[in-house]
């Protein structure tokens, strides 16, 4: 079974007139509930984060200065942190949330209470540096529940894998170097944030699609650049920035992928869980800001995580 974390007061975290707005969970959650995939799926609430577990990820200035701004918000003010970026008086909530979820999911599969997870929540997270917010990103909930298993759990190799539309910069900043994680990230370039070009450390491994790419170019890519070298890594557990801003539909990305296409992925990834991870895996919500698409396209990824569980 998938366990499918959540929580309502994910969707009070408003930027105002923004694409990544709280209408991209109820199209999910609306979109999922008329899905066969429903059946596959174990319902929890997100519980708040513990601030030793945030620490593991980022510095305690910057949840520091996060508090700080969230301190300094009144009514219905917007503090802007940066262009993209801002918090309302539910945004700290939602992002304790959005982290506390990918720590959730990470116990729960480590327990054997579910094979997988997938955390449907906002904020996002793969923008978030060890010291700073950015690209709609308050915390980095993928890197927090990579910690969370090294830490908690003792496991010696994690990988974390990254299809969105955008870099995920962020996880680079704080895994770079750790030899314990591998990242692999496929994104397009030219696009927000620029980065993910020359050689980091060993344990990143970048691969940027130009614009126009579509689903066969991403396969391509995929296994040329990552399934061997995540084969040898052999992951003890498998995360996932699970990005749908790529689908040929959104309006900030300039990629050609299908729903199928995440399918495809999440049925590779499931694979390398099974082969090396007692099947566990746990994806957390990135990008996708085409409603419509961005519910299909989860859909999608979904029903590739429960191939081994048939509907």
């Amino acid at each position: 079974m998938i366990a499918y974390i959540t929580h309502g007061n994910c969707q009070l975290h408003d930027m105002g007139p923004h694409p990544e707005q709280p209408g991209r969970l109820t199209a999910i959650n609306e979109h999922l509930a008329e899905s066969e995939v429903q059946s596959s799926l174990m319902h929890y609430q997100a519980p708040v984060i513990k601030h030793q577990l945030l620490r593991a990820a980022h510095s305690a200035a910057h949840l520091e200065r996060i508090e700080a701004c969230h301190g300094r918000i009144t009514g219905e003010q917007l503090l802007r942190l940066d262009a993209d970026t801002a918090m309302n008086r539910y945004s700290l909530d939602a992002a304790f949330r959005a982290a506390g979820a990918a720590v959730m999911a990470v116990d729960l599969v480590m327990s054997d209470k579910a094979d997988k997870a997938f955390c449907a929540v906002r904020p996002p997270g793969h923008h978030a540096e060890r010291d700073q917010s950015m690209g709609f990103c308050l915390f980095n909930n993928i890197a927090v529940a990579a910690y969370h298993a090294l830490n908690t759990f003792g496991l010696k190799r994690v990988a974390i894998v990254d299809f969105d539309v955008h870099h995920g910069n962020g996880t680079e900043d704080i895994v770079s170097g750790d030899e314990r994680v591998q990242f692999f990230s496929t994104f397009q370039h030219p696009l927000y944030p620029g980065t993910g070009f020359g050689k980091t450390a060993d344990n990143v491994h970048n691969t940027a699609l130009d614009a126009g790419a579509d689903g066969a170019d991403f396969r391509a890519a995929v296994e040329r650049d990552w399934l061997s070298q995540l084969a040898d890594f052999a992951p003890q557990l498998v995360l996932v920035s699970a990005g749908f801003d790529a689908h040929q539909a959104d309006p900030l990305g300039g990629l050609n992928f299908l729903e199928q296409d995440y399918r495809w992925i999440s049925e590779r990834l499931c694979e390398q869980a099974t082969a090396s991870a007692e099947s566990r895996l746990v994806s957390t919500l990135e990008g996708g800001y085409h409603l419509q698409a961005l519910a299909s396209s989860v859909e999608a990824h979904l029903i590739g995580m429960a191939a081994s569980h048939p509907l």
